[in-house]
């Protein structure tokens, strides 16, 4: 099976999900007069690679403690949802050479193809991109043991039926990572509004709807732990494997 996608293009009717693990630069998004739940964003792939590159973003994402919460390990496949401009990808695909994968997983072509370009430079071969629609990631059937989403979450616009998706592309015993904000962090505050934030007890729920329980969590963004001057909310660490 191929893991690269073929698609090439996607049309999108009306405004549509970032997909990329914002941080707080510039003004807050521009969401518009729409139903809750109803995720939207106009932005131009090229701004989310000028916000997403911003140097002093890297260290508030903790790639090291990240990769060994995950017991990441050669030879997982990984699909990092939202990947952006590949900034956990790119030490994904590391992590897990020689034989294992990285998808980065977008509904932008502009940012799988900026993923594919710093890969090319590093010369990876255990990444390969993937183009996603708004309601389905399209992974890999029965491929990927973990599915990694960074301040991305949120954006699904129906998350019961995003998980069930999800669960139905997943191995067997794969797991679900969830990084997200806390709901009531001011930066959080700033870039959402309350009916698009999400708290861990709906995952919670979402994610018992779906066949999931809690294996872990993570305070490696909370209080303190959070880094100053990354421009980045608090934010709590689940992971959920199957019943």
């Amino acid at each position: 099976m191929s893991w690269r996608s073929t698609v090439l293009g996607l049309v999108c009717f009306g405004a549509v999900v970032a997909l990329g693990g914002i941080a707080a630069a510039g003004g807050p998004q521009q969401q518009g007069n729409r139903p809750p739940g109803t995720h939207q964003d106009n932005t131009e792939g090229a701004e989310w690679i000028k916000r997403l590159e911003r140097p002093e973003r890297i260290p508030g994402l903790k790639i090291d403690e990240v990769i060994a919460s995950l017991g990441l390990k050669p030879g997982d496949v990984i699909a990092d949802i939202g990947a952006g401009t590949g900034a956990y990808t790119i030490p994904f695909a590391k992590a897990v050479a020689p034989k294992g994968k990285a998808l980065a997983v977008d509904i932008w072509p502009e940012l799988l193809e900026y993923v594919k370009q710093k890969a090319a430079r590093e010369q990876l071969t255990t990444l390969d991109t993937v183009l996603a629609a708004l309601d389905d990631p399209r992974l890999p059937k029965n491929q990927v043991d973990i599915a990694f989403f960074h301040d991305v979450f949120h954006n699904t616009n129906d998350r019961q039926a995003y998980l069930k998706v999800l669960a139905s592309e997943l191995k067997p015993g794969g797991r679900i990572a969830i990084i997200e904000q806390e709901f009531d962090d001011p930066i959080a505050k700033k870039w959402d509004k309350p009916e698009d934030r999400i708290t861990r007890e709906q995952v919670k729920g979402w994610m018992a709807a779906a066949g999931f329980e809690l294996r872990a969590e993570f305070d490696i963004f909370q209080g303190a732990r959070n880094p100053k001057g990354t421009g980045m909310p608090e934010r709590w660490f689940v992971i959920y494997g199957r019943r």
